[in-house]
């Protein structure tokens, strides 16, 4: 499989499945430092977007498939998870406009535009304990194997091996950001859900590039 828009249809329909497998596990580390609703959250919106994709029949480039998933995040999730995510696809999207195709420098733009986006909707930084101690580490590792010269697929493994190790890092991180922050340091020693469910998407979105090559 080419990095398309099939790429990206199939990798919103293994995440959906992926998100639904884990739904129980991302409910409890969200229950530990949060409200719990995470897990839930994001397998109504990953649902729903593929439900959304899949009757869809008008998007025949990456970024007309990432926007029409942003506007579904958006509607159907609630908690923080679906403006974030919304808004991550929605830039992500904007990246790969005219793309028909995505090598290892639009991968880059992707997964930048994405985490940028989250931190101009949710202000975090890196150390806060959120989602973005996930895509930091993932767009750095991203950049790195690009500029190596590595391939599409091998640039998207690099993101998501970077992003499942960032996610195991927020364990020990006192939060700063959200409800979790208000416990200081009984924070400590719970991964962030967010954290985590990056780390899942991401995996999908390398190992749909993989099945390909």
């Amino acid at each position: 499989m080419t990095v398309n828009a099939s790429w990206v249809r199939a990798w919103l329909d293994k995440s959906a499945t992926v998100i639904a497998e884990n739904r129980t596990e991302l409910i409890r580390l969200d229950r530990e430092i949060g409200d719990g609703d995470h897990g839930e959250n994001m397998d109504r919106g990953f649902q729903a977007a593929k439900a959304k994709v899949d009757d869809s029949t008008d998007e025949a480039v990456p970024a007309n498939v990432l926007k029409l998933i942003a506007s579904t995040l958006i509607s159907t999730v609630g908690g923080a998870a679906g403006p974030l995510y919304g808004t991550a696809f929605l830039k992500a999207s904007g990246a790969v406009a005219g793309k028909n195709e995505l090598g290892p420098a639009e991968i880059v733009d992707l997964l930048t535009a994405a985490r940028d986006g989250i931190v101009l909707r949710g202000k975090a930084e890196l150390g806060d304990k959120t989602m973005i101690d996930a895509w930091t580490p993932a767009v750095d590792a991203a950049s790195k194997a690009a500029d190596a010269g590595a391939t599409a697929g091998a640039v998207l493994e690099a993101a998501a091996q970077a992003a499942e190790d960032g996610a195991a890092a927020t364990e020990p991180l006192v939060a700063h950001k959200g409800r979790a922050s208000y416990l200081g340091e009984r924070a400590v020693g719970h991964r962030d859900p967010g954290a985590q469910s990056t780390a899942l998407i991401l995996r999908v979105a390398a190992d749909t590039a993989k099945e390909a090559e």
